[in-house]
């Protein structure tokens, strides 16, 4: 059993999945998406979906800090919405608030340059979204 984590922007989308015994989330990729032509990149998720055998997806939900949702919260809302009508998994919703300073501080500790953190920092978002629901779990 694997869970794809999604970080959803407004441009890309961040990509982790778990090992197979659920501890651990690996960042494999960033998918660019167009809002305005409704390209939201399901064809490239259904690949991963059916390539890492995906029976729970996980998106993040950008609450602003007081709990409330905002436009881009309805947006992943909208998102999760429009996953679980084309592949018929779980999709389940995570708090992500604070997810990409996490991760853009793992980056610099790391000493991974400014372009290269650009690059990679909707994928490590993702880890972040996916092992904080796996810590959850155990």
């Amino acid at each position: 059993m694997r869970i794809l984590g999604l970080d959803v922007g407004t441009k890309t989308v961040g990509v982790a999945v778990s090992d197979e015994m659920g501890w651990t989330a690996q960042g494999i990729e960033t998918i660019k998406i167009n809002q305005e032509r409704n390209e939201f990149g399901f064809n490239r998720i259904a690949e991963l979906v059916k390539q890492y055998n995906v029976d729970k997806i996980v998106v993040g939900l950008p609450k602003n800090m007081n709990g409330t949702i905002g436009p881009r919260g309805e947006a992943c809302q909208k998102f999760a919405e429009d996953l679980r009508a084309l592949f018929g998994l779980e999709v389940i919703m995570w708090d992500e608030r604070l997810s990409t300073m996490a991760a853009e501080r793992f980056l610099i500790s790391a000493d991974v340059s400014r372009k290269k953190r650009k690059q990679v920092i909707d994928k490590m978002a993702a880890v972040v979204i996916l092992q904080g629901y796996l810590d959850s779990k155990q």
